[in-house]
């Protein structure tokens, strides 16, 4: 199953592109599609997963445009086609 995984802001000097799309089995997560990411650009990955292996609290995915933390948080289940979008934290002032 194919789901897009588009990043913004800093990211994208990470990646080198905008959007990545990872290859995940059936039934996969929004947390499988993140290592499978982290599997294809290593250079993202202290910037999502802490040193526990925990995505970085200030991270925030959206599924088909709705926050996953509103669904089932990273657990939430994908399906062929989704489209996420990982935003790092924005600061300014």
């Amino acid at each position: 199953m194919n789901v897009t995984v588009e990043v913004s802001f800093s990211f994208k000097r990470d990646l080198g592109e905008d959007r990545v799309t990872v290859d995940l089995d059936n039934g996969s997560s929004v947390l499988s599609a993140l290592r499978a990411l982290v599997k294809l650009h290593p250079k993202v990955s202290s910037r999502i997963f802490g040193q526990n292996g925990e995505v970085r609290p200030y991270i925030n995915v959206l599924k088909n445009g709705g926050n996953v933390r509103f669904q089932r948080g990273f657990d939430t289940m994908l399906q062929e086609g989704d489209h996420l979008t990982i935003l790092p934290p924005v600061g300014g002032g």
